[in-house]
């Protein structure tokens, strides 16, 4: 397959790396020249230009292209490649750098095929490391939905329960379980949930603490506290309370 990547810094050059690792055909696009020969330095083919103009991006070969990644740190560079690649049919896919507000998630939701958040992913896999136990994070598919994986304890509530008489709140489904030490399947109802046992979960922010409470045993103070008391991390970002990211323009 064929992609235009907008942007060779971090996260631009490490997709492509990615991308071309697994055999596709990769054309980075980017502005800065510093960058620009980082890029080339590792062998890439390299279109220097503004990845929002048009005779840009045919350089690069969005004409052909299957898919067109805008992963500079400019939002306002990013939404245009992706317009522009919709134009030709390209899958798009668009880099968010700014707090995550759900308005500007909703701004521009419909009109991409999906939205990345890199440093959002970079601190769910921090914290997970740094708080080890029971509960993980996997991403978040939405400002307001979340997947984690729980693993039961002998605390849990519904240790001893089977799939079919668990009980989780309207706004979090069971997506997948596996056993001490076996892999992930599809629910099984007869199965019992048992110290160990582990379940995968996308749940509302709203919802995350009563999950907790029932698949982990936590107290509802320490749950609250742990998962937010619904708002969680990336929730305060919705409301604006996290620091913008600096970056702009095709560096980063």
């Amino acid at each position: 397959m064929r992609f235009v990547i907008i942007g060779a810094g971090r996260v631009g050059l490490r997709t492509a790396r990615v991308l071309r690792d697994e055999g596709h055909d990769v054309t980075i696009v980017e502005r800065d020249e510093p960058t620009l020969r980082r890029a080339r330095d590792q062998e890439f083919t390299v279109v220097e230009g503004d990845g929002s103009r048009e005779d840009v991006l045919e350089e690069a070969g969005v004409t052909e292209a299957d898919g067109v990644g805008a992963l500079t740190g400019d939002l306002n560079v990013n939404f245009t490649a992706c317009m522009i690649a919709n134009h030709y049919g390209c899958r798009t896919v668009m880099r968010i750098d700014e707090a995550y507000r759900e308005g500007i998630y909703r701004k521009y939701a419909e009109q991409v095929d999906e939205i990345v958040y890199p440093e959002r992913l970079g601190a769910i896999g921090a914290k997970n490391a740094l708080l080890g136990g029971t509960i993980r994070a996997i991403a978040d598919i939405a400002p307001h939905l979340q997947v984690v994986e729980l693993t039961i304890t002998t605390e849990a509530p519904v240790n001893g329960y089977s799939i079919s008489e668990l009980q989780l709140p309207a706004d979090a489904t069971v997506l997948a379980f596996g056993k001490r030490d076996r892999d992930l399947g599809i629910p099984n109802d007869d199965l019992s949930l048992e110290d160990g046992d582990r379940l995968v979960v996308l749940a509302d922010f709203d919802v995350l603490s009563e999950v907790r409470q029932i698949l982990v045993g936590e107290t509802a103070t320490r749950a609250a506290a742990n998962a937010g008391a619904g708002s969680s991390s990336a929730a305060a970002e919705l409301r604006g309370d996290s620091e913008t990211d600096s970056d702009s323009g095709g560096v980063n």
